[in-house]
């Protein structure tokens, strides 16, 4: 058993709580510029008192609509500031914030909503609440609705003008570091998505430690950083408190069309990313070369860096080597710093592993990526690689006050600070994720003489696609097979760049259902290239994406010639899935259909 446990560098307390921040920041330096918001073709700053003021107007504004301390509302709506300001209001009202995807599902909006018992929903745009719309009937306990695009900010900080500073100052006082912050819902391997309750120290305590071991980064002179990942996440949620509590800027981008643009404005000095969009940098800046006849010069500039970054690691870079890299930097990587705003200097990677290439690339053109690990219920990281000691091809070391330890079996065991609460109404799943103080994260890792993680493999089926974005496979799966068409199926897509799956037709239902579709002349061997057997389970693959987000959702399959079976061996005797050896079997079938995708 190996373990590797990091002292905090912060004394713990049990006083205080989010919705301190925006007060403590105020009253500090009113006129530091907190945020800078998007507002047409340009960006207005927000000011540490305008957000302060902000906050404490919307906060009176629920606390006028009924919410009380305690109480649940939920939001659903993109990457903005709204986001940001609404958050820290609930925290203020004493309430607690549950994040919803704004691409979910009408069924997966319903399902938390009803989990959480949330009394309130913060939605953007006409289309939530059109997707509200189809299971508003189901909630009866959903008693106020608003839209940031109908105005719903202006409204809560009118409403809430009768609202006294006492009564603002005795909801917020009703908080402190134990009292739940958030329930974030995340996909589980089977069954509904679970509710994690994350508290105010779980985020203060991570955040305070996590300056001051990367005060280099967050507290340097100028830093700034423009978060585009969604804020239902919990690791862009994490960003945003550790940003308000380290007094770095923070803009907010809900466009990735206009992201590059929007680096180009705002100049951010570290971003957060997951490696999907590292990998699309590098194969845009690639694509542009080649298209412009100079893609022999971004290959061998790309060699370069890798080469470069690599020999950082083994005593520094020869003469040659460092002529030649500061060539490329003059040709080559000072356009690509450019393009990403021109000032960064760090980017946060996490979801998805990054691959040893991308993190040399990166670094030897002057990007320094601080690769990390952690889940929902860690609060997002618990491990990550610090400035002055990466190690590229692992997650890096525990976080101050974090715990890693290496079960007998290869799981990563986490302890510490950031490890969530509880599961939300759900006490069976909690006692059997956390086990005398550790987490269980169903990963498999080990540890090297510093200390440092690598993630060596999935100890659960959850897959998590190249974008971060963890997806349950069962859930579609189970709903394909309900086709009678569909003998087995499974869903794919850990680290690739979108969910697909693969099919094998039922050789007792076909013959019927041929029949009543006009195929009686196509005989099951043939059906799976069918273009009317295509279509109809395409519909079938339609159906399933219904009860999931799109970035979920099956975005391709493929139907193969034979049968998952228990007699071939990929079925057990209680007939489930041997997930490892199908993926080995048919890893070329897996293979192909990502061949030539470009997202």
């Amino acid at each position: 058993m190996q373990e590797h446990v990091a002292p905090p560098l912060v004394q713990p307390t049990t006083e205080g709580s989010l919705a301190d921040l925006p007060g403590r920041n105020a009253a500090s330096d009113p006129r530091r510029v907190a945020f800078s918001r998007k507002e047409g073709s340009g960006w207005v700053d927000v000011t540490a008192a305008q957000f302060d003021e902000d906050v404490r107007a919307v906060a009176k504004g629920l606390i006028a609509a009924g919410i009380a301390p305690g109480d649940c509302v939920a939001i659903m709506c993109k990457t903005r500031y709204e986001w940001t300001l609404t958050d820290f209001a609930i925290w203020t009202a004493g309430a607690v914030t549950v994040p919803i995807y704004e691409t979910s599902s009408a069924e997966q909006v319903a399902w938390i909503l009803t989990d959480s018992g949330a009394g309130g929903i913060m939605l953007e745009t006409a289309a939530h609440e059109a997707t509200l719309g189809e299971v508003r009937d189901q909630l009866p306990g959903l008693h106020h609705v608003w839209q940031v695009d109908a105005g719903a900010i202006a409204e809560l900080k009118s409403a809430g003008a009768s609202v006294s500073d006492a009564d603002l100052e005795a909801a917020k006082g009703s908080l402190d570091r134990s009292s739940i912050a958030t329930i974030i819902y995340t996909s589980g391997t089977t069954g509904r998505p679970k509710g994690v309750q994350l508290t105010h120290d779980n985020f203060l305590a991570l955040s305070e430690n996590a300056i001051t071991k990367l005060k280099s980064v967050v507290k340097a002179d100028g830093a700034s950083t423009l978060l585009f990942l969604p804020l239902a996440h919990v690791f862009a949620r994490f960003i945003q408190v550790l940003c308000v509590e380290g007094e770095a800027k923070m803009g907010h981008s809900a466009d990735i069309k206009n992201l590059l643009a929007d680096f180009a404005e705002f100049k951010p000095t570290f971003i957060l990313s997951v490696p999907r969009v590292f990998e699309k940098i590098y194969n845009s800046a690639e694509a542009k070369a080649t298209a412009e006849g100079k893609g022999k010069i971004f290959a061998t500039a790309a060699d370069t860096a890798i080469a470069w970054s690599t020999a950082q690691d083994a005593g520094g870079a020869g003469l040659g080597l460092k002529v030649r890299h500061g060539l490329f930097d003059r040709l080559v990587y000072s356009k690509l710093r450019a393009a990403m705003g021109g000032q960064v200097m760090y980017a946060v990677s996490g979801g998805a592993p990054l691959g040893t290439r991308l993190g040399h690339f990166f670094r030897g053109i002057g990007v320094t990526v601080l690769e990390g690990y952690g889940l929902t219920e860690t609060t997002a990281p618990a491990t990550v690689n610090v400035p002055d000691r990466v190690k590229i091809g692992t997650v890096g070391a525990p976080l101050p006050g974090v715990g890693i330890r290496i079960a007998d079996d290869g799981e990563i065991l986490i302890q510490g600070n950031n490890v969530f609460a509880a599961y939300h109404n759900n006490a069976e799943a909690t006692s059997g994720a956390v086990q005398d103080g550790w987490f269980h994260t169903g990963d498999i890792g080990e540890l090297d003489e510093d200390g440092y993680l690598k993630i060596t493999g999935r100890k659960k089926e959850l897959l998590v696609t190249a974008g971060g974005k963890n997806v349950a496979p069962a859930a579609l799966e189970d709903r394909l097979r309900a086709h009678p068409l569909i003998s087995q199926c499974i869903v794919v897509g850990d680290q690739k760049p979108f969910i697909a799956a693969l099919l094998t037709l039922d050789d007792e239902m076909y013959p019927g259902w041929a029949k009543n579709n006009g195929l009686d002349g196509v005989s099951f061997e043939q059906a799976r290239t069918n273009e009317t057997v295509l279509a109809e389970l395409q519909k079938a693959v339609d159906d399933a994406n219904k009860s999931v987000s799109k970035a979920e959702s099956i975005r391709k399959f493929a139907v193969l010639p034979g049968d998952f079976t228990e007699d071939n061996g990929y079925l057990t005797p209680s007939l489930k899935l041997k997930r490892n050896i199908v993926m080995k079997d048919f890893h070329d079938e897996v293979e192909a259909l990502y061949s030539g995708a470009k997202e």
